[in-house]
């Protein structure tokens, strides 16, 4: 598994060992560094030195391990920052795709991959909800790069035979989500409004539309995709777009606030309006996977929001 050390990747590395796996995983710096939200699994994962950028420490690790199923989920993953870096993003996402798909190819082309896509590669598409077989415009470097790495799995399938799939997932989230996302942003500002910690929290568009899931449901389906018995693609998503002024208002009547109260717009942070509703139809997973969503838009809030209050109530109870 490459992204172990990130939301995705710690909740399918619980979900694999819990079914009895042996579960590797990809670091920089092998098992010295730390290992984010995985942390807590180290003494029972086997580590690997490897690196996106880096083909040759990508290629010796699938090499040496010679998996079974191979996720690859890891890929700079900020939308923003890719923008800064279009190159290396690139590099990021499509070359590494393309070099574990080689080295899979060339070492065990039996083995299974899975490869993270995005419904950021749909862009301004002709339509929403968008499935797998909407046309995609993609609008920014990471975007691009998804769609391409999206496609090098179908054309490697289609020439090679590689049981290869791509999970084009939504807009996922969890408490292991980085703060710079704004479901973050807004879960901590409830919690920290609540505790007085804070008076107010600025945002950018409250009417930009986003598909969020829970990550771990998310997880659960990208397992289900290589356990089938042919390859394919699939959307994971759930179906139903949603605003960030409904993710702020679910969020602050967690703690019995009104968000309308505590939140400030920024221009500075409102984005050019998007033409398309990033919403995605997951009736393919539904139907061919069994693949539903097990937490609900206000189950997922509310459990970021009491996360949130957890740690911020446990850092004040160690000041």
């Amino acid at each position: 598994m490459t992204g172990i050390t990130g939301q995705d990747g710690s909740f399918l590395a619980e979900l694999l060992l819990e079914k009895g796996y042996e579960v590797s995983g990809v670091v920089r710096g092998g098992g010295n560094r730390e290992l984010g939200c995985s942390e807590h699994l180290r003494e029972r994962l086997t580590l690997l030195e490897g690196d996106l950028l880096d083909a040759s420490s990508l290629r010796g690790a699938v090499e040496e391990v010679r998996p079974h199923e191979l996720y690859h989920l890891a890929s700079p993953s900020f939308i923003p920052a890719s923008w800064e870096r279009p190159a290396e993003t690139l590099r990021a996402i499509v070359g590494s795709t393309a070099v574990l798909l080689e080295a899979v190819r060339d070492s065990d082309p039996q083995a299974r991959v899975f490869v993270a896509a995005s419904g950021a590669m749909f862009g301004d598409a002709p339509e929403s909800p968008q499935r797998e077989s909407t046309p995609c415009s993609p609008t920014s470097p990471y975007a691009i790069a998804k769609l391409a790495s999206h496609q090098l799995v179908g054309a490697m399938r289609a020439r090679d035979g590689l049981y290869a799939c791509s999970g084009i997932v939504f807009n996922h989230e969890s408490e292991r989500r980085p703060l710079q996302f704004v479901t973050r942003t807004i879960t901590r500002a409830a919690a920290q409004i609540k505790l007085g910690l804070a008076e107010e929290v600025t945002l950018g568009a409250l009417d930009a539309v986003r598909d969020w899931s829970f990550a771990g449901d998310v997880m659960h389906g990208t397992w289900l995709t290589l356990q089938q018995h042919e390859p394919g693609d699939y959307v994971f998503a759930s179906g139903v777009g949603r605003t960030v002024a409904e993710l702020a208002e679910t969020a602050f009547a967690c703690v019995g606030l009104q968000a309308e109260r505590y939140v400030r717009v920024d221009p500075k942070l409102v984005r050019a309006p998007e033409r398309t509703a990033s919403v995605g139809d997951p009736s393919r997973a539904r139907e061919l996977l069994g693949w539903e969503p097990q937490v609900s838009f206000e189950q997922l809030v509310e459990r970021m929001v009491q996360a949130d209050l957890r740690a911020l109530q446990a850092v004040a109870g160690h000041a």
